[in-house]
């Protein structure tokens, strides 16, 4: 049987011209390491004319390790919270089933902010592209402000709608009201590290996420427990730490954005309400928001169909996913960096040299992922045995880990064409893909298999993993048409 990344080859060169998944050029003599050095420190290098393989991993890696950082936010309140019982863990799970609705706007708003900023500086235009941060930062700001003054006031009562003991509400409402009213932290982290992406100061954008995660590492035990001078706040500190984190990374991009020695100078003056491009800016995001909407809502509806099978596939569903999220972080950070080749080549008139990087980045994604899948498929079985001893949820996990990792080849080119059509500013594409996908296929076929066929939990994974692959076929197919090139940004 042939490896899962030549039968990906396969499929995919059905859509690519003959040279689209071939190998990248190498990126000269340079070692590899000195590369991903320069990567991480950061580089004034031109991604509309360096070379292409070398322009990405430019970009991918800092942002690899971006979203790598942007994990760990909420594992470090919860590995502190722990600590405090069960009833604090339960209001930071229940806290950010509600903060997904935040970060769902977040993702949605700075695909728009990406969009624009890239064609910007492609185009060499460094006040429009100040112009686009700007009003990309106003909206970021009116979004957070409308949330913090309808959920915060109700913390307790939507911690009650989520299904909250009154045990739970007592300890923990000041947490979910101090996450909510202070998630305009988070919706300008993510605006202003788009609007870094969109430029191609992928290195920044990283570093801010280093610095908000060390300020929440080392306040998070400080705020819960009382050390030294601080005060003991229980589960609140850990809310408090988170922001202040997040606020001081915010801080800090304002500053780095004022200053003017990077590729975007915001001034005062595009701070102002600038119709056109807020239109613009609200055109993009607004469908980016849906989009990403639509793939989070398809969770629930498999949540519901595998809630028929009893706990234990639930659970070793809920294990299997979160083991396979974490390890697809990565692969979002490619797909970023193609996001922001494409914007920027579209942008310098070189929709050919776009489409290339495309392709390089899928590659760079398609072995990474291949790997990761062998890897996911042969240690399954210890791997879920790190998060449960229970013998009756084992099998689901392994299930999950196994069944799905069987589609990674095809996830990598189908994370990466998403992003693609977004960078060059066609958010509607991506959406309608993903409407189609996960709701008219993916939800229908996980209830047929697994009631209907008798797959049982098995057949949400098994649809889990067709859906992904469907929907990085579809994307080819489309991505192959050309239509993404004429999008007006």
């Amino acid at each position: 049987m042939a490896p899962p990344w030549a039968i990906s080859g396969v499929v995919m060169s059905m859509f690519a011209d003959e040279n689209a998944l071939a190998p990248p050029p190498p990126a000269g003599d340079r070692p590899v390491w000195k590369t991903l050095a320069e990567a991480i420190r950061g580089s004034r290098i031109d991604y509309t004319t360096a070379p292409v393989g070398r322009a990405v991993l430019m970009l991918a890696v800092p942002m690899v390790m971006e979203m790598a950082m942007e994990s760990i936010f909420a594992v470090a309140d919860v590995f502190w919270v722990a600590h405090l019982g069960a009833d604090a863990v339960a209001t930071v799970g229940l806290t950010e089933s509600l903060m997904t609705l935040i970060y769902t706007a977040a993702m949605g708003l700075s695909i728009g902010a990406t969009a624009v900023v890239a064609r910007r500086s492609g185009e060499r235009d460094r006040e429009g592209a100040a112009r686009a941060a700007g009003q990309s930062i106003l909206l970021g700001l009116g979004v957070a402000l409308a949330i913090a003054a309808v959920a915060a006031p109700q913390s307790a009562r939507l911690l009650r709608m989520m299904g909250a003991s009154d045990q739970v509400i007592a300890t923990g409402s000041g947490f979910t009201m101090t996450m909510l009213g202070g998630n305009v932290t988070v919706l300008l982290l993510f605006m202003m590290n788009a609007v870094f992406r969109g430029s191609g100061d992928a290195s920044m954008a990283m570093r801010v996420l280093v610095l908000g995660n060390a300020l929440n590492i080392v306040l998070g035990p400080c705020f819960i427990f009382g050390i030294g001078p601080f005060p003991r706040l229980g589960v609140t500190g850990a809310a408090v730490a988170t922001n202040l984190g997040r606020g001081t990374a915010v801080l800090f991009q304002v500053w780095v954005l004022a200053r003017g020695d990077r590729r975007v100078h915001l001034g005062l003056r595009h701070l102002r309400l600038d119709v056109p491009i807020m239109r613009t800016a609200l055109r993009l995001s607004g469908s980016g928001t849906v989009q990403i909407l639509i793939g989070t809502a398809s969770y629930v509806g498999l949540i519901r169909i595998l809630s028929t099978f009893g706990s234990n596939a639930l659970a070793g569903y809920t294990i299997g996913m979160r083991v396979i999220i974490f390890g697809l972080l990565p692969a979002f950070g490619m797909s970023n960096a193609a996001a922001t080749m494409v914007g920027q080549n579209l942008g310098a008139r070189k929709p050919e040299r776009a489409e290339q990087a495309v392709w390089t980045a899928a590659f760079y994604n398609m072995v990474f992922l291949g790997v990761l899948g062998l890897l996911f498929f042969a240690g399954a079985r210890p791997i879920a045995a790190v998060f449960t001893s229970d013998t009756a949820v084992q099998p689901f996990a392994v299930g999950c880990l196994r069944t799905v990792s069987l589609g990674f080849v095809f996830y990598a080119y189908g994370m990466v064409l998403t992003q693609a059509f977004n960078g060059a500013g066609d958010t509607w594409t991506p959406t309608l893909i993903n409407l189609g996908v996960f709701w008219l296929w993916e939800i229908p076929l996980a209830w047929w298999l697994s009631s209907r066929a008798g797959l049982g939990a098995r057949g949400v994974f098994i649809a889990l993993t067709v859906s992904y692959s469907t929907l990085a076929v579809v994307s080819a197919v489309l991505f192959r048409r050309g239509a993404w090139k004429k999008a007006k940004v």
